[in-house]
């Protein structure tokens, strides 16, 4: 079945650093796009970024672009969110999203918490 798995979240300072891991299962991951979304507390979920299945397509949400990169290495069946200059508001749980064979599926997410 479906898997995704997020990880690397943390405590960081403003103006710090982090790369989230999702590594998947269960589907043919180099033809599925992969999305990372988040949730901050009290708020709905939203995009943050997206990737084609081979990579070349990459969109991101207007307030990360610029300090967020979304890869993948189709080998490891994995999808990755570098994270830069990292303000208090991105503090969330991030997630990774597919859709596959039309239904989606989530991971559990990774919390990422950017407080001085």
């Amino acid at each position: 079945q479906v898997q995704l798995v997020e990880s690397g979240g943390g405590l960081v300072q403003p103006g710090g650093s982090l790369r989230l891991s999702c590594a998947a299962s269960g589907f043919t991951f180099s033809r599925s796009p992969m999305t990372w979304y988040r949730q901050a507390p009290g708020k709905e979920r939203e995009l943050v970024a997206s990737i084609s299945g081979p990579g070349l397509s990459k969109n991101y949400a207007v307030f990360v672009k610029g300090r967020f990169i979304i890869s993948r290495d189709n080998g490891q069946n994995t999808v990755y969110l570098q994270m830069n200059s990292l303000k208090p508001e991105d503090t969330a749980v991030y997630y990774c999203k597919v859709n596959s064979g039309g239904m989606d599926y989530w991971g559990k997410g990774t919390l990422v918490t950017v407080s001085s």
